[in-house]
Order: structure tokens, then sequence, then C-alpha cells
């Protein structure tokens, strides 16, 4: 099996914060939190490898846990490994394209399985959604190396595309929860790309590597009825739909988050393999029912504030990363990103009730901005005596300037002491 690891070129020291970690909340109810550490800068142009920072995964080590691994995403640059104190211990490239006319690799989400059985043996993985190519990928975590290798099978069918024709068009793999369920039977909650559309796809071993087969489907709405009988559909690109990205499953009742990012939060569950008991809508965003239109000129959607009748919920669209905050088997906090506001709203994990609201703001770090995916435990490690909480910063400050005077974009990943959030609940 070849092995896809690349060693880090450069190692950044972790910076302390010299102000408190959690301040009180504010006069609205915004608590403001500060960033322990930040991992290094990724760049997303051709100086910097065009690595996008995206989405990360907490691995907590079995038996040490100041070995714990944060595992994340960034895009064309493939995945990131870094430890406790943010620096890069490895990363890993993406698969290159099949042809000269077609995409490369492009990772977009990762989550982790935990136990999976993998050549008689129990492994922890990391899996990936490769939405250039529309595939799921899957690396070990060796505990002794700390290392991730690759054991994707050779033959992993397209996720949702018919064939390499469809793949192009770019409706591929996309947002990623996973879930083992009380047989030890692990799933991938996928969503597909510029699309409502939502797959389940069970893991499954191929000799001494991981496939998949899809198992059951979803699609979410589209089109909505307004409380004054209007209809009103989120404006998306010409010929796309309204997708979902933030995905998490809770593992102790097998109930699923989805969030559409241009409509607000969904719940459903998963019952012997498949989706089941219906959708439920839990939040909306801000924007739901307000007039909005693609505007050809300014290649983007134009929305009529003015005009909005007053259906909306709290969330300020885009809706995106999801991440449980478990207490106990059944207790904790859902954490959801309000990307359009760069703040987080929680909410009860059980009875999904609203619970509060924060920011990552400026302390020795910069805080997070525009954040895409989280990822957060409750277990105590080395520096994060509360647990660690991990946010994606889609704005990486302060700007640093290319050789043509102009700001590269720069994008990284915050992590915060998570113990404010037992307050949250």
């Amino acid at each position: 099996m070849r092995r896809l690891f690349i060693p880090a070129l450069a190692v950044v020291p972790m910076v302390l914060a010299a102000v408190p970690a959690v301040a009180a909340p504010t006069g609205d109810g915004l608590r403001e939190v500060r960033a322990v550490a930040e991992t290094p800068s990724l760049f997303d142009d051709e100086a910097g490898g065009d690595a996008d920072a995206d989405d990360p995964a907490i691995w907590v080590h079995p038996t040490d846990r100041a070995g714990s691994l944060v595992v994340a995403t960034a895009k064309n640059g493939g995945l990131r490994v870094y430890d406790l104190r943010a620096r890069e211990r490895q990363r890993i490239a993406t698969p290159p394209a099949p042809g000269p006319e077609h995409e490369s690799g492009r990772f977009n989400n990762v989550d982790l399985v935990s136990g999976f059985r993998l050549a008689g043996r129990a492994t922890d993985l990391a899996v990936v959604t490769d939405r250039g190519r529309d595939q799921l990928r899957f690396y070990r975590i060796d505990p002794g190396t700390r290392l991730l290798t690759d054991v994707t099978a050779a033959d992993v069918p397209f996720a949702f595309s018919a064939d390499q024709a469809e793949v192009d068009e770019q409706r591929t793999a996309y947002g990623l929860a996973t879930f083992t369920d009380v047989d030890g039977a692990a799933y991938a909650v996928v969503s597909r790309r510029s699309t409502p559309e939502v797959g389940l796809f069970r893991l499954v071993v191929r000799g001494d590597t991981v496939s998949y087969r899809r198992v059951d489907r979803l699609t979410l709405p589209s089109t909505f009825t307004l409380p004054n009988g209007a209809r009103w559909s989120p404006c998306t690109d010409p010929g796309d739909g309204p997708q979902v990205e933030g995905t998490v499953v809770d593992p102790a009742t097998g109930v699923v988050h989805l969030a559409q990012e241009k409509v607000g939060l969904w719940r459903t569950r998963l019952m012997g393999g498949r989706f089941a008991g219906g959708l439920t809508p839990v939040e909306r965003v801000r924007e739901y029912g307000v007039p909005a239109a693609f505007d050809v000129e300014e290649d983007d959607c134009v929305t009529d504030y003015a005009a909005d009748p007053g259906f909306g919920g709290r969330v300020a669209q885009d809706v995106e990363g999801l991440t449980i905050h478990r207490t106990g088997r059944f207790t904790g906090t859902l954490v959801v990103s309000s990307q359009g506001d760069d703040t987080f709203y929680t909410y009860d994990r059980r009875t999904d009730r609203p619970t509060g609201r924060f920011a990552v703001v400026d302390g020795r770090v910069d805080g997070g901005q525009e954040c895409d995916g989280a990822a957060v435990t409750a277990t105590p490690l080395p520096g994060f005596p509360g647990g660690l909480l991990v946010v994606h910063d889609g704005h990486n400050t302060p700007e640093t300037t290319g050789a043509d005077g102009e700001a590269r974009p720069d994008t990284d990943f915050k992590f915060v002491d998570a113990g404010f959030l037992r307050a949250q609940g």
C-alpha cells in the first residue's frame, strides 16, 4: 500500500493566550471566547499549493492524551495533521486526476470511525469526502507512530455519479458524518454538492483496505410554503439546489442533524441502516423567505432584505459546521456555525432547545470568521482542561501579502478550550 504522507516542513510554536479564554456574555447574550493556539496559515494560491482550510476532526489517543491529533482538510491541499500545540505533523496529498481533462482530488470534510475491524484488528479511521473525484477515502491512524496511512480500496465507487462525465459536473461527495451502530457496522452520512441530496453509505472491508456501498438516500426540500401561503425557494447558482454541508450524528441515539446552508437546520434519525422518521425542522436561517435572485452581472445572489416577510430564524446563512459536545451518554450541547455573522449557536443535545451563542474573538491570536467546519471533544487534554474545540477560520489575520503586494487568501484552524460549553448547556 503506497503511503501518501509527506513530513511537515515547518513547525510553528503554540501561542498561549495572555487574556482569559472565556469572557462574560455581552449585552446581547453573546459569549466571547479566545483561542489558545492556531495552526500554520494555509494559502489558497499557487505558491501555497491551493490549500484552503475547511473541516477538522479530533482524534483522542487511546492511552496517551498528549498524543492526540487534529486531522483537517485543506481541499486541493489534501489533509493536514496537527498535534495539540497546533503544529503540523503530517500532510497527505490528494489523489491525482484520472485523466488530463478531469479534476484531481479535493478533500472537503473529514470525520473519524473508532474500532473499525480491518485486517483482524480494531483500527481508527479518518474518513474523507473527495469532492474532486466523488469518492470517500480512508486513512488508518497508527497510535504508535501517530501517522495516517491510506487504506482506501483501489476500486472504490463514485459516491453519487454514474460515470466520470457526471463527476466532471462536480455534483459530488461534500459534507460528512460517520456513525457506528450497536452491531458494529460503520456508516457515513454524505451530502452531495450543489444539490439537496444526502446519501447513507456502509463501510465495507476489502482485504486490508476499506470501501463502501450506498444503502439509502434522502432528499431535503428545495421549495417551501411560507406562513403567509407564498412559495419560496432559496437562491442558488443556476441549475443548483440548496445543498447540505454541516452534518453530525449523535452516537447514542442515531439522531442526525443536517445543515442546509441557505435554509436551516434539520433533524432525522438512522435506524437499521436507513434514514427513518422523516425530517423535522430545528432552526431556520434569518434569510428564510426573503426574496432573492441570481444576478448574472454580479455572478451572485442578490437579496431584497427590504422585502423580508419576517419568517426567518436566528442563524445567519450559511448555516455550516455541526459538532456535539458530549458530557454524558445523552447530555451535552450541539454547536452550530452561523457563518454569515461569524458566530456559533448552541442547542441542548437531546431537545434542540436553544441554549446560547458565542464567538471566537481576537486575543493573542486572531479570532475566527466565516467558519465552515468545527469539531469538539469534552475529554480533558493537555493544554485544554475543559476539552478541545477546533474551528475553521476562513479569514485569518493579519493578512500576508504576496510578491505582487496583494493579500494572499489565508485560512487556518483555531484551538479553543471547550470548558465554556458546559455553561452553554
